[in-house]
């Protein structure tokens, strides 16, 4: 059970020593370029101007001050897709990394429980959290599983904690993967 127990502090270290890597290499490549910063800052402001445009309009608004926010939201759009496309340069060299990495690491953890699961995951999940395990107990936890979990979490707080992540009028504006889809129609 120590054993295990070392494992997973050793993929919680090992998660946050690559979402770090991770940060640094996208802040080479990324946020300390001009581009980036000008493309940020002009989201920002965007995104503000929108959603007090969006705050002070009132459903009796005229076609003229509708097609205004349509376009602002058109303008808002194409910045957030520049600003996706200046990042994706790091996302391939991140991407490359953590192939590499991934590759040793499985290498290391293979076959190992590394955790104990307080639940038994869904099944389509079951291949990934049972990843390379013998025996039928999927309660058992592999490398693969565990370092996905961490590092999702651990690189956003990470994110959060350097100034690096989004802002939250950016990321309500934009409509993430997650979050509400953005309300282009909401006005037609």
């Amino acid at each position: 059970m120590s054993t295990m127990f070392a494992d997973t502090v050793l993929i919680v270290f090992i998660s946050v020593c690559t979402a770090l890597l991770a940060e640094g290499i996208t802040w080479v490549l990324v946020y300390r370029t001009d581009k980036y910063k000008r493309l940020k800052a002009e989201v920002e402001k965007q995104s503000k101007k929108l959603e007090k445009k969006k705050e002070s309009i009132t459903e009796s608004a005229g076609r003229t001050q509708k097609k205004k926010i349509e376009r602002q939201e058109e303008k808002l759009k194409n910045n957030n897709r520049d600003l996706s496309m200046v990042r994706m340069k790091s996302m391939f060299a991140i991407g490359f990394c953590f192939t590499a990495l991934m590759g040793m690491f499985n290498s290391i953890f293979d076959g190992r429980v590394v955790a104990k699961l307080p639940f038994v995951p869904l099944s389509y999940i079951q291949g990934l959290s049972h990843r390379n395990l013998l025996g039928e107990d999927y309660t058992d936890c592999s490398f693969i599983f565990l370092y996905i979990l961490c590092t999702m979490s651990i690189r956003q707080n990470i994110q959060k904690m350097l100034g690096l992540a989004p802002s939250r009028a950016a990321t309500k504006q934009a409509g993430g993967f997650l979050g509400p889809p953005p309300q282009a129609g909401k006005f037609s």
